[in-house]
C-alpha cells in the first residue's frame, strides 16, 4: 500500500539588506540610535541594488525606522511597499555609541559586542529576543520577504535563523549595501547566499 506524503511547504525566502555606507560605518564608529544619513557613495550603492531586487516581487518588506535604512529601502526600489519595524533597529550600544572598537577596548580590553553587550545598552540576548520576534512573524507568513536593517542586527538575525545563539553573529561578516538570502533546505533553515554583491575593495 502506497503512503501519501504531505506536499512540501511553499519555499520561504528572506532577503536581508544592510543599509548603505555612512560616515560612521566608514570610520568604524558604533552607530545605534544616532540617526545619520548615507554618504553619496552609500546612496549610489543602494541604487545599485534596485535591479537585483526588481526581478521578483515581495510579499512583505520590513524596514528599520532609522533614516539610513529607510533611504536605502527607498533607493533600492522598495520604499512604496515598506512597513517600519521597530524590532529591526540597530543594537543599542548605550555608553559605547559613537565609539570605535579600539576606543572601547582601551577601556575594556578584549571587549566584543556579540559576547559582552554594552553598558546602558543591549545584551546579545536582548537583541536576540527582538530578532526572534521578527523570525517568528516571518515563519508564520511565509512567502518572499525583504528586511532592510543594520550590520550587527542582521548578523544576529542569520545566527538565530539557523538556530545558533545571538553571539554566533560574530562569525558572519557583513558589508554595507549587500544582499543576503535565507531560505530552507529540506525543512531546515539555511543560508542560500551571504554578503553579495560584495562591496568594492580599497
Amino acid at each position: 500500500m502506497t503512503t501519501l506524503q504531505p506536499e512540501p511547504a511553499a519555499r520561504r525566502e528572506v532577503i536581508l539588506i544592510r543599509h548603505g555606507e555612512t560616515e560612521w560605518s566608514l570610520s568604524g564608529q558604533h552607530t545605534g540610535s544616532t540617526d545619520i544619513p548615507l554618504t553619496a557613495q552609500g546612496e549610489e550603492a543602494a541604487r545599485g541594488l534596485a535591479p537585483l531586487l526588481a526581478r521578483h516581487p515581495f510579499s512583505l518588506v520590513l524596514c528599520s525606522p532609522l533614516q539610513r535604512a529607510r533611504r536605502t529601502c527607498e533607493l533600492a526600489g522598495l520604499g512604496a511597499q515598506a512597513r517600519l519595524e521597530p524590532d529591526l533597529v540597530e543594537w543599542d550600544y548605550g555608553a559605547y555609541e559613537g565609539l570605535t572598537t579600539t576606543e572601547i577596548q582601551a577601556q575594556r580590553p578584549g571587549w566584543m559586542v556579540f559576547r559582552d553587550g554594552c553598558p546602558d545598552g543591549e545584551s546579545p540576548a536582548q537583541v536576540g529576543e527582538r530578532v526572534d520576534r521578527v523570525i517568528g512573524r516571518l515563519r508564520q507568513e511565509g512567502g518572499r520577504v525583504a528586511l532592510v536593517a543594520h550590520g550587527h542586527l542582521l548578523r544576529v538575525f542569520v545566527a538565530r535563523w539557523i538556530g545558533l545563539t545571538p553571539g554566533h553573529g560574530a562569525h558572519f561578516l557583513l558589508d554595507t549595501a549587500t544582499l543576503t538570502v535565507l531560505s530552507d533546505y529540506r525543512g531546515l533553515p539555511a543560508v542560500q547566499c551571504w554578503n553579495a554583491p560584495l562591496a568594492p575593495g580599497p
